[in-house]
Order: structure tokens, then C-alpha cells, then sequence
């Protein structure tokens, strides 16, 4: 099976919502970063606690931080910053297989920085007014399935 998305969680908070990620990604095949520093620890009764028993099928890199995983030759122009702050929506993009897909923590989201650094590749996912935010892992979800539908449809998504 060949590399489809890339899902990073930037300093994920909340050990359920990143067992939860952790499932999706194993399930369609798709790699997991996690940026640092994290919000909970990645020992084994952490990883109980947030229900991935099958933590080692899942393809998971942990980096330091979003300097690193930069100096490890990403290709930024595939990177889809995903925030409640961006004026393009989420399903505008025209994925492709290697795309990257970047979620901010739960209680703040992405820092501004990366929203400063990356404007033309930041997307929302549309909710009602009112509403602040949608949970990470529901999230993720969406916007994975938008990816992979599109690739997909375009022939290149086999299990």
C-alpha cells in the first residue's frame, strides 16, 4: 500500500481524541504524526487509557516539534493547515496522495505563527455561527475522508 495522507496533531492535549485519530489512521492507512510538546504521555498506560491497544499497527512518528518535522524535507507546498480562522473551505482543495494535514490542539488550535507563516494553505471546516469548534478527532475525520475521497476518485486509494 502506498503513502496516502500524512495527519499531524501539533501538541495534542486530549489522549482520547488522539486514540481516536490513531484508529482512523490505522483503519484507511494513513501515517500519524505527533508534534511536540504533547499534552499527555505516550506510555503504555496512556496508550490503555485511550483505547489503542493496537497502538503498534499504526503508523505513528513523534517529532520534538514543527521545526523538525519542516527540517525533515516536507513538502509544504502539499501541507493543509486546518483552523477556524481560514477563509477557504476545506473541500476548495484539490488533495493528492503525500498531502499533509495539520490539526492544532484542542484548546487553542494551530498556533498563529504557522497560520502567519502558511495564509494560502490554511482551511476551515464550515459550522454554523455560534459554534466555536468541532472535537479533533471529528475533525480529522472529515477532513481525512474529503482527502481520500478525492484521491480515490482519481484511482490512486487501494487497501
Amino acid at each position: 500500500m502506498r503513502e496516502l495522507l500524512n495527519i499531524v496533531l501539533v501538541e495534542p492535549e486530549i489522549p482520547p481524541n488522539t486514540g481516536n485519530i490513531a484508529r482512523l489512521c490505522m483503519a484507511v492507512g494513513l501515517r500519524l504524526h505527533l508534534v511536540g510538546p504533547l499534552g499527555f504521555s505516550l506510555d503504555e498506560k496512556e496508550l490503555r487509557r485511550a483505547g489503542m491497544d493496537y497502538w503498534t499497527e499504526c503508523d505513528v512518528r513523534v517529532w520534538e516539534s514543527w521545526r523538525a518535522i519542516c527540517e525533515s524535507a516536507i513538502n509544504c507546498e502539499r501541507v493543509w493547515f486546518f483552523t477556524t480562522k481560514a477563509s477557504s473551505v476545506f473541500w476548495g482543495v484539490n488533495y493528492k496522495s503525500g498531502d499533509w494535514l495539520v490539526f492544532g490542539r484542542e484548546s487553542r488550535g494551530l498556533p498563529e505563527s504557522l497560520l502567519h507563516k502558511y495564509p494560502e494553505s490554511c482551511v476551515r471546516i464550515p459550522m454554523r455561527n455560534g459554534a466555536r469548534s468541532l472535537n479533533l478527532s471529528t475533525s480529522v475525520g472529515i477532513g481525512a475522508f474529503e482527502a481520500l475521497r478525492q484521491i480515490h476518485l482519481g484511482g490512486a486509494w487501494e487497501l
